[in-house]
């Protein structure tokens, strides 16, 4: 079931241009920019057609991994309809053909988990620094519901070079190459139970969950019920996201509707029904969790700042707000990871190796003095067990 939606594709380009140009040539971009008029027609000024011949382009001349970042525009935000399944087909044909000259491990698998009563087939990468050990500890990691695990190849290259730790990598229940199962609440964890069941036997047994968005819903869920050993919540939503009400920006109202299994753009009832049994009230009010680390930008449009502030004071969870950037801090993403990237090392791995994330390295040899760099108001405050709890800077409008 999918539907389109109206949607101004130029509107896309203003919330998601930072994104864009993190894996493509900024003028590339800005031409794609330019050429669209439309979002779902597949003819000349169409989102998908004009990403489409950038990809087309790229994968003629031989470069793979540029095309796939194409080829993801092009079906980016749903698969809302053929044109963008086939342009997913076709990221994933150019991805694969890219792989043999990743600078680190990989592999394609696709596993069988239990599901509903039954089984379903999950297609997931395993990704990890060359010479990694095979009893190293494995990461779950997934984006949300419209940036999926190989729309991120980047930023999961950088993390599994900076880890000691394999990643899985892996697309959420009603995304990218599993949107042939709904995304629901229980249904979407247990298929995540399924993967971390898997990820248990694949390496020491410790297995930690990065979640970024919507992907930070279910790695608050396998945080909050200590189904994982580390949970990293990157701008995902728990509570007041769910709450009756809420607006939506970006199109985000079909793009979550799509995932959620609906065949035409839910009404504000429906949505209501449907988002009313993802809120995570019950488990916060449980004491069952593991370590977890809350990290998002203070402005963002799509998730409230009180989705992270909601973990303040936890047992063995540290919060960290970025300031003067949006969903999942994405124009300071470097800064984010530099707080997610060790925690996850040392909670994992209690690895003193630590060399750091690559962007922010660039940026500063420096980690201390480049967070005092965007630091306000001194030293912040340390939660018990020495996890951070940082606002950094104000709080955004909730």
């Amino acid at each position: 079931m999918s539907f389109t939606w109206p949607v101004d594709p130029q509107d896309l380009f203003v919330e998601r241009y930072p994104q864009m140009t993190l894996g493509l040539p900024v003028e590339e971009v800005d031409a794609v920019r330019a050429a669209v008029t439309e979002m779902w027609p597949d003819r000349p000024g169409g989102w998908v057609h004009e990403w489409s011949a950038l990809a087309a382009r790229h994968a003629a001349a031989g470069s793979h991994r540029l095309a796939a970042q194409a080829y993801g525009w092009a079906k980016f935000p749903s698969l809302a309809d053929d044109t963008k399944r086939t342009a997913l087909a076709r990221q994933v044909e150019q991805y694969v053909l890219a792989a043999p000259d990743f600078p680190v491990e990989f592999e394609r698998r696709t596993l069988t988990v239990p599901y509903r009563g039954g089984e379903a087939r999950v297609p997931v990468h395993l990704m990890a620094a060359p010479g990694l050990p095979a009893d190293a500890p494995v990461v779950l990691a997934s984006g949300g519901v419209d940036s999926w695990k190989t729309d991120l190849h980047g930023m999961w290259e950088q993390l599994a070079l900076a880890l000691p730790a394999r990643l899985l990598l892996f697309d959420l229940a009603g995304t990218g190459e599993t949107a042939h199962l709904p995304m629901t609440p229980d249904g979407g964890a247990e298929v995540i139970a399924g993967l971390v069941a898997y990820a248990r036997t694949i390496g020491n047994g410790k297995v930690g969950h990065f979640g970024i968005s919507m992907g930070g819903y279910y790695s608050a869920r396998t945080g909050l019920t200590g189904a994982v050993d580390a949970a990293v919540v990157l701008g995902g939503p728990v509570e007041r996201s769910f709450a009756p009400g809420r607006g939506f920006a970006f199109g985000m109202d079909g793009i979550v509707g799509n995932a959620l299994g609906f065949d035409a753009l839910p009404g504000t009832a429906e949505r209501e029904a449907a988002f009313a049994a993802f809120d995570l009230r019950a488990l916060l009010d449980q004491d069952a969790n593991g370590p977890m680390l809350v990290v998002n930008g203070t402005e963002d449009v799509h998730v409230p700042v009180a989705d992270a502030l909601v973990f303040e004071g936890r047992r063995d969870t540290g919060v960290v707000l970025i300031p003067d950037t949006g969903h999942c801090a994405i124009s300071r993403f470097d800064e984010a990871m530099a707080v997610i990237t060790p925690w996850l090392a040392d909670t994992l791995a209690g690895w003193s190796g630590w060399s750091g994330w690559s962007g922010w390295s660039a940026r500063s040899a420096d980690r201390r003095g480049a967070a005092r760099r965007y630091r306000k108001g001194g030293r912040p405050p340390r939660h018990r067990g020495g996890l951070p709890n940082r606002r950094y800077g104000r709080t955004a409008p909730m």
